[in-house]
């Protein structure tokens, strides 16, 4: 028996209307991709140029962020931040967040000194030391996320710098205080001497895979969807006939 291509009507509607949009939101994701592809460009780009230097006013974040900076100053114990739930080699542990007055300045920016283990009670925060005196702070500028997933508010500062946050808001902390606050979080060098923790950050990531991957997904749910309008669309001659 011959075999004849006769799909039914409401498969081909369907079809109709899936298809073009499955490939369209495809190509779609790929051109997301080319514009995190330029972002990340820029990403590298302004962390491996020359180091801009943080001024003793206040500045845009979009001047800073991304960019590799450096800045001089004095840390501040009061009002530094524990960022909980950091993970650096399987150890659960903290970011350090300490607040850096630039000099010359009354103006703060916040650095991020790098990473430290829990201590032998999660209900006592580890002691961090502050290093003392002017430091040269080098670091890469960022801009924490502003609507990070939270399951309650966060605790109020404390000045004996042993206030523990979830994640790190900036705005929070801008509110929160009666000094001007840089809008950027620095990420400490890992080589730098004015931080004393342990710093491993990865390299900035603009996201493209995921972008690749959504792609992925939607051509192949397109291929799908066409394969069986295919597989079923095709009968036997035989088989019609006997359906008449």
């Amino acid at each position: 028996m011959t075999r004849r291509f006769r799909p039914g009507l409401w498969p081909t509607l369907a079809v109709a209307a899936l298809l073009p949009a499955m490939v369209a939101l495809g190509f779609w994701q790929l051109h997301r991709a080319d514009v995190k592809q330029a972002l990340q460009e820029e990403y590298d780009a302004r962390a491996t140029g020359p180091a801009v230097r943080v001024e003793p006013r206040m500045q845009r974040a979009e001047d800073l962020r991304f960019y590799r900076v450096t800045v001089r100053g004095t840390y501040e114990t009061a009002n530094q931040i524990y960022i909980d739930n950091r993970v650096h080699q399987g150890r659960a542990g903290y970011h350090v967040v300490t607040p850096l007055r630039i000099e010359g300045s009354e103006v703060r920016l916040l650095v991020n000194r790098g990473w430290l283990p829990l201590g032998p009670d999660r209900a006592q925060l580890p002691p961090a030391p502050v290093p003392a005196g002017v430091q040269d702070v080098v670091g890469i500028a960022t801009v924490p996320s502003d609507k990070p997933f939270r399951l309650g508010a966060e605790a109020m500062l404390r000045d004996d710098g042993q206030t523990l946050w979830q994640h790190m808001d900036l705005a929070r902390f801008a509110g929160d205080v009666r000094y001007p606050v840089q809008p950027v979080l620095v990420l400490l060098d890992p080589d730098s001497a004015a931080g004393g923790l342990t710093r491993e950050w990865s390299r900035l990531d603009a996201g493209i895979a995921v972008h690749h991957g959504y792609a992925f997904q939607w051509f192949m749910l397109a291929a799908t969807l066409l394969a069986i309008y295919l597989f079923l669309g095709w009968r036997r001659r035989g088989a019609q006939a006997g359906d008449a």
